[in-house]
């Protein structure tokens, strides 16, 4: 039983998400010979200001557009 986690930063849509979820799962039961219902994703959204690349917020670092 795979269980993938993806965090990127908040912001996607129910659609997005739910495509991303088909996705992955197909995908990875096809490589790894599982069936699709044993594959687990688990999206963890998280905002800019909790995350941190190069010595930077990422907030700070990519602020969104104005």
């Amino acid at each position: 039983m795979p269980i993938i986690r993806v965090e990127m930063f908040e912001g996607r849509s129910v659609d997005q998400k739910r495509e991303l979820v088909e996705v992955i799962s197909r995908e990875t039961a096809r490589i790894i010979g599982c069936g699709v219902e044993s594959v687990y994703v688990v999206i963890e959204d998280v905002k800019k200001e909790n995350w941190g690349a190069g010595g930077q917020l990422c907030s700070d670092k990519y602020p969104d557009p104005a």
